[in-house]
């Protein structure tokens, strides 16, 4: 599993105040685009993927705010829309690496002093300063114990932006995304307190319906938005699930 990419900074830095750009956009002056020439050994489809990243505006942003991904673009703006991360929250971040929505909710929930901030992830991630990390697997029976254990009791909110690997086959990587999120949204039951929220990543494709119904006996509002730093191009979307009141017990 892993997180939304992006480049690292120095351990530990947030670049506290930048989170609260007007809008979660981008700002200041027009981007000149650039053309990247091809190169011996860079195959078409890399040579694509470099070029769009010269041109996001959200790269360039989050490098110069500090932020170790353009996913925390995405963060920020769901959060202007539904505002979930508020002072004082405790906050759980699944498949936190790199780190720019565990960046995020530091700045937003005032971690530490107010609010608390974990990060879990399978994979190593840098110190940022104000989160707890854990290197461990979400799925593993004991991750949610390990988060209780680290934030003295349930949680607030509960994110997951996390994506699977892809095949190029899309419906094989509509159905792994579903998964990831399905175990996700399990992993939320356990550790949510009441009125808790719930973010996390999803594919357009249909067969997330059943979870979907899940949710909505399980929260008091379930909405999708895709956010405007996620690219037009992408079937991505989030669906944010709020007031949390448990899942009913079935006969």
């Amino acid at each position: 599993m892993a997180g939304a990419g992006g480049g690292s900074r120095r351990p530990g830095a947030r670049g506290r105040g930048a989170a609260g750009h007007a809008a979660g956009g981008v700002g200041g002056s027009r981007q000149v685009f650039v053309r990247v020439k091809t190169a011996r050994g860079r195959t078409a489809s890399s040579q694509r993927w470099l070029e769009r990243q010269l041109n996001d505006p959200f790269v360039a942003e989050s490098k110069r705010l500090g932020y170790r991904s353009r996913a925390a673009f995405k963060l920020i703006q769901l959060n202007e829309r539904f505002n979930f991360l508020r002072p004082g929250a405790r906050v759980v971040d699944l498949g936190a690496a790199p780190g720019g929505w565990t960046q995020i909710s530091v700045d937003r929930v005032g971690a530490p002093g107010r609010g608390l901030v974990v990060g879990l992830d399978i994979l190593p991630v840098e110190p940022i300063a104000g989160a707890t990390l854990i290197e461990a697997d979400f799925m593993a029976d004991d991750a949610p114990q390990q988060i209780k254990a680290a934030t003295g009791g349930l949680v607030d909110v509960v994110l997951s932006d996390m994506a699977a690997q892809t095949t190029g086959h899309p419906q094989t990587d509509h159905l792994r995304i579903v998964g990831l999120c399905e175990a996700a949204f399990e992993f939320a039951l356990e550790v949510l307190a009441p009125e808790g929220t719930f973010v996390a990543k999803v594919f357009q494709g249909g067969s997330e319906t059943a979870m979907l119904a899940r949710m909505k006996r399980a929260f008091k509002a379930v909405r999708h938005a895709k956010p405007p730093a996620s690219r037009a191009e992408s079937a991505e979307t989030y669906v944010v699930a709020t007031g949390f009141r448990g899942e009913p017990e079935t006969d």
